[in-house]
């Protein structure tokens, strides 16, 4: 990293906008955040909350869409969004790669694994088909696949699930990349080859040192692999911080709604799942003031009607520990104490 960037990836005041019919989407607003290497970020929220929207920007993939991008985007101290699109292309899968969420769409169902494999390899490298190739044999071998020589040739349809997810993840690091961007990585896969995927995903990041930016609605999934959490709620970052203070003294409701919606082992037979009630928000017409509290089951702690009429500001709760929410220290402790359900999502 360049003695310039404190961060290997700094994001300050994001917007992604899109133009429709009906009005301008307000899919990310205002995002701020920075990933240091060798950590994991991850980013929770529900569907619609600009997650996936902000990898994208990361990426470069809204150039040439009809999407207003806006605010800076610095990787390593180079500034992203003004970046030639030719010196863009030159980082995409080189030193920034992204593990897309469904391999079975993200895989060309036309060309063998290894052959996709090996040309994200030449794209940056100049060397001959048949060494790209072997690189592509010692890239499924690295990532637990068996008989990587014979599978190398196969296609994706002969992959199950959690080999497809393998197959993406050994595309992404063929070129040993310094951020790796993974998007619901485990969505479709049962426990076992979800816990098998993770453990590679941090066995990989210990040996190639990469910084990694994990989306996904699972807080399990957040508890077992980050160090850093982010909550994005209808385009804004409502919560971050590192993962044990987020989960263990969450400073906002819609984070305290995410935790308790969680299933955990020993609750009561019989017992039901708690829910955020109503939906997410329109983001053509996103709420006045704070944008969860049409939502929120404790605006009424709030004195007046600042909740309605004011946004509120990201305000520090301890060193690394920020939270978006008009509730006084003392309230939101309270709350914590009387939330028996908000309680260890898992051991780290």
């Amino acid at each position: 990293m360049s003695e310039q960037a404190r961060h290997l990836l700094e994001v300050d005041d994001l917007e992604v906008h899109f133009p429709t019919a009906d009005g301008l989407v307000r899919a990310v607003d205002g995002l701020t955040f920075s990933l240091e290497p060798g950590r994991t970020l991850g980013i929770v929220g529900e569907s619609g909350s600009g997650k996936s929207v902000t990898s994208q920007a990361i990426l470069g993939l809204h150039r040439g869409t009809p999407a207003k991008v806006s605010g800076r985007i610095r990787f390593d101290g180079v500034e992203l969004l003004d970046l030639p699109i030719k010196d863009l292309r030159r980082l995409r899968g080189n030193d920034i790669s992204m593990i897309f969420q469904d391999p079975l769409s993200a895989l060309h169902p036309y060309y063998s694994v290894g052959k996709q494999i090996a040309e994200a390899y030449r794209v940056h490298h100049s060397v001959s088909r048949r060494q790209a190739l072997a690189r592509a044999e010692e890239m499924l071998e690295l990532v637990g696949i068996p008989n990587a020589g014979r599978r190398v040739h196969e296609y994706p349809h002969q992959f199950s699930g959690g080999m497809r997810q393998r197959a993406m993840i050994a595309m992404a690091l063929v070129n040993d990349p310094r951020l790796l961007i993974a998007d619901e990585p485990t969505t479709a896969l049962d426990v076992t080859v979800q816990a098998q995927i993770l453990e590679l995903m941090k066995k990989l990041q210990r040996e190639f040192g990469s910084a990694i930016i994990i989306i996904t609605h699972d807080l399990g999934v957040v508890a077992d692999i980050a160090d850093d959490v982010l909550v994005m709620y209808a385009g804004h970052a409502v919560e971050q911080g590192a993962v044990n203070e987020v989960f263990y003294q969450p400073d906002m409701p819609y984070t305290w709604g995410l935790l308790s919606s969680m299933p955990r082992i020993g609750s009561p037979r019989g017992q039901r799942l708690a829910t955020i009630a109503g939906s997410p928000p329109s983001l053509i017409r996103p709420p006045s003031g704070c944008r969860f509290h049409p939502r929120c089951a404790y605006r009424g702690l709030v004195e007046g009607d600042a909740c309605v009429t004011t946004p509120p500001r990201l305000v520090a709760g301890g060193a690394d520990h920020r939270a978006r929410c008009h509730l006084e220290p003392g309230a939101r402790e309270r709350v914590r104490l009387q939330l028996s359900t908000i309680d260890s999502v898992g051991e780290r």
